[in-house]
């Protein structure tokens, strides 16, 4: 029986930053389809009335409630950032290196000023 050559792991390689923000980009992905889920509970609380929608305003008031929407807003932020970076590469913008790590960077701190701006205003 022949064996095949594997392919190197993941941990033959150093994470680079091309690396890191397209797995960022999956990771965001899943964790807005989540957040989805928690804001379309939401409406459905204030559909059902007080009872339902006090609970849900006590939970999302919390600190843990305040966090996780942090965190949703972060990842929505640097998912539509991303996107728009996606964008300029689908037109043929931003293919070069140097170019690839400023937009990734770019990327990164306009994530961070959404975010602050969304929670601070």
């Amino acid at each position: 029986m022949r064996t095949r050559p594997l392919s190197p792991h993941l941990q033959v390689y150093r994470p680079q930053i091309t690396s890191v923000l397209s797995i960022l980009h999956r990771i965001t992905g899943v964790i807005i389809a989540l957040g989805a889920i928690v804001i379309a509970l939401w409406l459905g609380s204030v559909a059902t009335g007080d009872p339902w929608y006090s609970e849900f305003s006590v939970f999302l008031n919390s600190l843990l409630g305040k966090l996780l929407l942090i965190i949703w807003t972060l990842c929505t932020a640097y998912h539509l950032c991303n996107g728009i970076r996606h964008l300029a590469w689908d037109i043929g913008y931003g293919f070069e290196i140097p170019q690839v790590y400023r937009t990734g960077k770019l990327v990164l701190v306009f994530a961070i000023v959404i975010t602050g701006g969304v929670w601070l205003l």
